[in-house]
C-alpha cells in the first residue's frame, strides 16, 4: 500500500517532515529529550558527531559514543509532540520513503527518554531519578488509534473508581515500558508508574490565577495503590512515548529527575547537576 503525500508529508529533499531526517541520520539508540537546548548537552559528551539537524523545536544530533552510534532528539512538550516524533521516528525504521511503501523488514528502536518531573510521593527526595515501569495517559492520544490490548484496563478501571474520575476528562490508559531497558539503564532507580499530563498547571494541579476544576486530584492520584503499585510521578510525555512504541514494535524507557516533590512542596535548588549525572548514566548504560 502505497501510502498518500497528504498522509506522510515530506521535505523538498525528501526528508521527513518535521524531523527533517532521512534514515541513514538516526542510529538504532535514540535518547529523546523535551527541551532543545538539551541537545547539546547530550552530545557533548559523543565522541565524534556526523550529523546536526534543526527543524522548528526539534534538533537532532547523530554521533558515537565509546563506539556506540547514537541519536539525541528534542520533541518539545506534550503527548502532541511525541505523537509527530515517534510517527516519524517509525517512518524513517519501517518506510521507503521514496516508493511510499512499508518495508517487509525494517528497524527496531531503543528510546530513551531524559526528562524532569514532579514527584508525587513524600518518600521521593528532589533530585532523585525515576525510572518509568509505565506509562499512565491523561491525555488521551492514544485512543485515536486501535491500540488494542496493550493497555492495563484492571489497573486504569482501579484507578478511576479509586479518583471518581470525571466522564469529562479523557479517559485514562495505561502502557508498560520496556524491561529489558529497565534492567539495563534504570534497574537502580525508583520505579514506578509515570503519569503523564495534557498540560503544566491545571493538568498537574497547579493553581496560579485560573481556579481549578478538580483540586484534590493530586491527592487522590498520591493515594492510589493497585497491587502494590503507585504512581510515582508526573510529566507530560511518557504515556504517548510508551503507547507509540509498543504499538509500532520499539523499546521505550523514561527515566527523569524529580526536580519537584509536589507533595512536600519543595523544589529543587539546581537540578541542573542532576540531570547531567542522568545524562552521562544513561549514556554508558544504552
Amino acid at each position: 500500500m502505497r501510502i498518500k503525500d497528504s498522509e506522510l508529508p515530506l521535505q523538498p529533499s525528501g526528508a521527513v517532515y518535521h524531523l527533517n531526517l532521512f534514515p541513514e541520520e538516526i542510529a538504532d539508540n535514540i535518547i529523546l529529550v523535551g527541551d532543545p537546548g538539551r541537545v547539546a548537552a547530550v552530545s557533548k559528551y559523543f565522541d565524534t558527531i556526523e550529523c546536526k539537524k534543526s527543524n522548528r523545536e526539534i534538533n537532532t544530533h547523530t554521533g558515537t559514543y565509546k563506539g556506540k552510534r547514537i541519536s539525541v532528539l528534542s520533541t518539545g512538550m506534550g503527548t502532541d509532540n511525541i505523537d509527530i516524533v515517534m510517527t516519524e521516528l517509525d517512518a524513517l525504521a519501517n518506510i521507503d520513503l521514496k516508493t511510499r511503501e512499508i518495508k517487509e523488514t525494517g528497524r527496531k528502536f531503543n528510546l530513551v527518554r531524559i526528562g524532569t518531573c514532579g514527584a508525587l510521593q513524600a518518600d521521593i527526595a528532589v533530585d532523585s531519578f525515576v525510572a518509568s515501569e509505565a506509562g499512565f495517559g491523561f491525555d488521551g492520544l492514544l485512543h485515536f488509534y486501535d491500540y488494542g490490548n496493550i493497555s492495563n484496563e484492571a489497573l486504569v478501571e482501579a484507578f478511576v473508581k479509586h479518583t471518581g474520575w470525571n466522564e469529562r476528562l479523557p479517559y485514562p490508559y495505561c502502557v508498560e515500558g520496556s524491561k529489558e531497558l529497565m534492567d539495563k539503564i534504570g534497574f537502580d532507580m525508583v520505579h514506578g508508574i509515570t503519569a503523564s499530563a495534557g498540560g503544566f498547571y491545571g493538568p498537574q494541579g497547579r493553581q496560579i490565577r485560573a481556579k481549578l476544576k478538580y483540586p484534590d486530584l493530586n491527592s487522590k492520584i498520591d493515594t492510589f495503590n493497585y497491587n502494590g503499585r503507585r504512581i510515582t510521578n508526573l510529566e507530560m510525555e511518557t504515556s504517548a512515548l510508551f503507547g507509540l512504541s509498543k504499538m509500532l514494535g520499539h523499546n521505550a524507557l523514561t527515566v527523569c529527575v524529580a526536580i519537584a516533590n509536589r507533595v512536600t512542596k519543595e523544589f529543587s535548588k539546581d537540578y541542573h547537576p542532576a540531570v547531567d549525572t542522568l545524562i552521562k548514566t544513561v549514556l554508558e548504560r544504552i
